[in-house]
């Protein structure tokens, strides 16, 4: 006896169902985010190399008595600071 029931359906199916709804759920959730960074951000991302080059240079041409007298090396810090924070507006850049 041979018994006939429904076939279940098959999963390449719902893999098509599945990615369709999560395609458009997807664009819903897009952010809206700007396609171009803002005017400021090079300027600001190349003076602040700059910024920090120069005081780096200062402090090994001057013997490590300027630009800041009497910190000493952490001279050092602050121009590698101005640095950092050029490369953490570098990665805002598009």
């Amino acid at each position: 006896m041979v018994y006939l029931s429904r076939m279940p359906k098959s999963k390449l199916r719902k893999k098509v169902a599945a990615k369709q709804s999560h395609q458009a759920q997807a664009v819903v959730d897009a952010p809206h985010a700007p396609l171009e960074s803002p005017g400021w951000l090079v300027p600001a991302m190349l003076s602040l190399f700059l910024i920090g080059l120069l005081w780096i240079v200062t402090f090994y041409v001057t013997q490590t008595r300027y630009p800041v007298p009497g910190i000493g090396a952490w001279n050092m810090l602050i121009g590698f600071s101005f640095i950092g924070v050029g490369f953490s507006l570098a990665t805002r850049w598009r």
